[in-house]
């Protein structure tokens, strides 16, 4: 409670945080019968400001502590490698300063924690804090198996995984938000060049492509007057999507609201929507990592809808056209302002006006007409098949059309990964990781919503398949290269190599 207070943490902690299970406290786990004690706890975006404090000191049993993508600054605490139980750390996306103390590097070095600390500039991975050129750090590392090894390249990937978003992160942020506006519609014609380019078509109208003064590219989507959405819901998406940022969300640059001529103006993603990279006929194929950079990014956007939001946002119609992609294949989900945002999580399961696709949408729904977050959980776990296997989760065919499932579902039964996996990767895939990608998908599309799991369950397991995929190449890579040894060498390695190394989404 006293972190809640000091950092004004609006989350839904009220009565017992163990027990009923179903009113747990957001972002808290605790231990079992035996040891009701605070063994997980997750403040990740969280808009926490000021210094770490010491009363996370008080977590004696603490396995688990998330404080990403906050605005935390100062030192990291020592006090942190004094927690006995701890064993993952997560503090990227901050503002803090200074060196990581010389007992967290030394748990981690042993392997006993997992330490996120990408995205703090000026923070520093060495005591005392020096600073290079090229931003490079050594971490000396005692070898003595591939599994140590393994651990540390875990972290690696973990803040290369976000490292490779922060130039298109830093143009959201220092751009697109700050041009949050309204635009009158002469303006708008202007933007879009008397509506000269039309790049695409969605529920509201026709979308175009436009230029600001400043040659951004902006993507501008006009309400048509027979719009189905009707006029009511645009101005709920307007002032929706004016105050929720994330950067797997695409962003509102600005609206237009002159009596019948109304739009939406966003930030332009050049590489389109994944459904166009998943065709057949697209000659240039994503690669496995690239598909589970996709489900990693889509996955941390929708969790924040999910359980980042209050009240939480269901989008209701997500599918692989709703999944677009910047220039720097940075993945952010469109068209979430259109959903529900309901009064309390109780209230969740209403919904007044109908959304989804045919093979995306949540069987329960079908039956009760009831949306909640499993029913994005399960449109989630469809796309993610589609990733996984390169169909479309409807195939026509003559007499009658098939699910994704149907289809995929005796192959899961026998065990055959590899007619599962798209075939145009040729095997270029690891097979084990394939298969927890698989389950992944499987755990989010069962018939009954209460057997899905939570958004925030699903992203975890998505991110360890993709770090676990990345330190698994690399430590092939030192294999064959005979770079991977058991003695006392330094394991050496600049941000500018791992990133060239690690990091193939550039094009």
């Amino acid at each position: 409670m006293g972190i809640k207070k000091l950092y004004n943490v609006t989350r839904n902690w009220q009565g017992d945080p163990y027990l009923p299970s179903e009113y747990s406290w957001d972002g808290l786990k605790c231990g079992d019968n035996n040891h009701p004690m605070i063994i997980s706890l997750n403040l990740s975006s969280s808009n926490m400001t000021g210094e770490i404090a010491s009363s996370f000191s008080n977590l004696k049993a603490v396995q688990s502590l998330d404080l990403s993508y906050n605005d935390l600054t100062g030192p990291l605490p020592e006090f942190l490698a004094q927690l006995p139980n701890l064993n993952a750390l997560n503090v990227s996306g901050n503002k803090l300063t200074g060196s990581v103390p010389e007992a967290l590097l030394q748990k981690f070095r042993d392997g006993k924690l997992v330490l996120s600390v990408g995205e703090n500039p000026d923070l520093c991975m060495s005591v005392p804090c020096k600073r290079k050129k090229k931003k490079e750090f050594d971490i000396p590392i005692v070898a003595s198996s591939v599994a140590a090894v393994l651990v540390l390249l875990f972290v690696f990937c973990d803040l290369a995984m976000y490292r490779r978003k922060r130039q298109g992160d830093m143009v959201t942020k220092s751009n697109i938000k700050s041009k949050n506006r309204r635009y009158s519609y002469s303006e708008v014609v202007s933007i879009t060049n008397n509506f000269k380019t039309i790049i695409g078509e969605g529920g509201f109208g026709k979308v175009y492509l436009g230029k600001l003064k400043d040659e951004t590219q902006v993507a501008v989507k006009l309400l048509s007057t027979s719009s189905n959405q009707g006029y009511n819901e645009f101005g709920a998406e307007a002032q929706l999507l004016m105050i929720v940022h994330h950067r797997n969300l695409v962003s509102l640059v600005g609206y237009c609201d002159e009596g019948e001529k109304k739009a939406l103006i966003y930030e332009f993603m050049a590489n389109g929507n994944l459904h166009q990279h998943l065709l057949v006929t697209n000659t240039n194929v994503l690669t496995w990592n690239e598909r589970l950079y996709i489900a990693v990014d889509a996955a941390h956007g929708l969790e924040y809808l999910h359980n980042g939001c209050k009240p939480p946002i269901i989008h209701r119609d997500l599918k692989p056209s709703k999944i677009l992609l910047n220039k720097h294949m940075q993945t952010k989900i469109a068209d979430f302002g259109l959903s529900r945002a309901f009064a309390t999580e109780n209230d969740s399961h209403v919904s007044t006006c109908p959304a989804g696709t045919l093979g995306y949408l949540d069987p329960a729904f079908q039956a009760s007409g009831n949306f909640n977050k499993k029913s994005d959980v399960y449109s989630f776990g469809i796309i993610l098949f589609e990733l996984i296997t390169g169909r479309t989760a409807i195939v026509r065919g003559p007499v009658k059309n098939s699910h994704i499932l149907d289809w995929v579902n005796p192959l899961i039964e026998r065990g055959d990964v590899q007619n599962i996996v798209d075939p145009r990767l040729e095997g270029e895939f690891n097979t084990s990781f394939a298969w927890k990608a698989i389950e992944i998908a499987m755990s989010c599309t069962p018939s009954y919503a209460i057997q899905r799991p939570d958004m925030s369950h699903v992203l975890v397991e998505l991110k360890e398949c993709l770090a676990l995929e990345m330190a698994y190449e690399r430590t092939q890579r030192m294999a064959i290269e005979g770079n991977l040894t058991t003695s006392n060498t330094p394991f050496k390695m600049t941000y500018l190599e791992y990133e060239s190394d690690i990091v193939p989404l550039s094009r």
